[in-house]
């Protein structure tokens, strides 16, 4: 989504530090969104709202659909997801077009951080507010998060990039942990405070959207406009962008995909094997409480776990890469992650230690599958489109993470057993492994017409 005002352009680095010190706390305000609400809290205290809602069979009917109570937060994450696929292609390319970014951003982020905080009012059996909750909060962070992606191309040279996105994604990680450690504490010492556990679990919750709400002021501030590059077709009279140029734009950019198979092949390998990435991170904490018998507070130690070793297996499968090649270790950790997730149907209830374990392995190949998989496409988009391809990446990326959770909804609701839904993710793994490797990197690479580096 690069455009006019690349950062080339700016008069001074002192300007641009400005802004990319702004640009970070973005993904410290948001980060605690995906961390603490997706991945710990909501999952498994939805669930527990819509069984307190479930008629004597175990099921909920929203608009007169029956659904089973376990299932319904991973059908809710579902359709947040197909419906952020609708907003994000158009307000992408609004944004681009109209040079007018930090009010999207801003409208998306706030709305967001607004029903998130607004969770504090889930309890009792309102099963329907917590799903709908949930969609607005999370098409609001897709979307918002694209725009705040756009930014990069405009406050870092190509040089800064990599330096300027790794802190953000720092910033990112350090957020995320910070606040689970004080989630942590809340939840253990609630009975000190002299609030229910359900309150404690509710205050994290709301607390998500306060940090997101607060936090999002530094980057809104900080960062500043460029104009647009042109007017483009599907432009609206007044200097506007219509909904139809947006769609326009997405359409052009997957026909111009069809000339290149081989970027195609690996954008579907990995959308199959990142389909189980996701699935796994926004459904472990609902296995682990409704399979295994974890207690919440071994849930957030155990994402805590996660957090921190991404990090590490980042730069252990980065090391290997060197020496390997990117599609070699990326094949390499789809085969752990297949292991993973095969010991995870096995793991024995009521045993945290090795719950621990698993959530050690997910950590190590997980920071390292996502970030060489990044870098490998990079590698097969053609010169001077990056940007475009990359907004694809990241909207393709989302259009097809409703797979899984449909797969473990459906799976747990048709069997009951979620050991039986978590191991149906294996398909993902075992389909993206077969993708991958038919795909010939070294010709892909020649085909875009760019130049390979001595291992990939």
């Amino acid at each position: 989504m690069g455009g006019a005002g690349d950062a080339e352009g700016f008069a001074g680095a002192a300007e641009r530090r400005r802004e990319q010190r702004g640009w970070y706390f973005y993904d410290w305000a948001v980060s605690v969104f995906s961390t603490s609400v997706l991945t710990v809290f909501l999952g498994p205290y939805l669930t527990s709202v819509a069984e307190a809602a479930a008629d004597g069979a175990g099921y909920v009917h929203p608009l007169g659909i029956p659904v089973r109570a376990g299932a319904y937060f991973a059908y809710a994450v579902s359709v947040s997801v197909l419906l952020s696929v609708l907003v994000m292609p158009l307000a992408g390319a609004i944004a681009d077009r109209s040079g007018r970014k930090k009010p999207i951003m801003g409208v998306f982020a706030y709305l967001g951080a607004a029903a998130t905080t607004g969770m504090f009012f889930l309890e009792g059996d309102r099963y329907l507010l917590g799903g709908a909750l949930l969609v607005v909060a999370n098409v609001s962070y897709a979307t918002a998060v694209v725009v705040y992606n756009s930014f990069l191309p405009q406050i870092a040279t190509p040089e800064e990039r990599d330096a300027v996105s790794s802190r953000g994604w720092a910033f990112g990680y350090a957020s995320g942990s910070l606040v689970l450690v004080a989630n942590l504490a809340l939840f253990l010492g609630h009975e000190s405070l002299g609030v229910s556990e359900g309150t404690a679990v509710r205050i994290c919750l709301a607390s998500a959207g306060l940090w997101w709400a607060v936090f999002a002021i530094i980057p809104l501030r900080r960062l500043r406009e460029r104009p647009a590059a042109h007017a483009p077709a599907g432009a609206a009279p007044g200097g506007g962008v219509s909904l139809r140029g947006g769609w326009r734009q997405l359409a052009g950019t997957l026909r111009d995909l069809r000339r290149y198979p081989l970027t195609l092949m690996f954008l579907l390998a990995y959308l199959l094997y990142n389909d189980g990435v996701q699935t796994v991170i926004t459904q472990a904490s609902v296995f682990g409480a409704g399979e295994l018998g974890m207690d919440q507070t071994t849930l957030i130690g155990a994402i805590l776990l996660v957090q921190v070793l991404a990090v590490a297996g980042a730069l252990l499968l980065g090391r290997l890469a060197v020496r390997y090649g990117a599609k070699r270790t990326i094949l390499g950790s789809l085969v752990a992650w297949t292991a993973t997730v095969g010991a995870g149907y096995v793991l024995p209830a009521g045993e945290p230690v090795w719950f621990f374990v698993l959530a050690a392995a997910i950590g190590m190949v997980l920071g390292g599958t996502q970030a060489l998989s990044r870098s490998l496409y990079a590698q097969l988009v053609p010169p001077g489109k990056e940007a475009e391809y990359f907004s694809l990446y990241e909207v393709s990326d989302r259009g097809t993470s409703w797979l899984g959770p449909l797969v473990f909804g459906l799976t747990y609701q048709l069997t009951g057993s979620y050991r039986d839904a978590i191991i149906s993710l294996v398909i993902f793994f075992v389909l993206g492994f077969i993708l991958l490797l038919r795909v010939p990197v070294r010709r892909a690479v020649a085909a875009v017409g760019a130049a390979a580096p001595d291992r990939i």
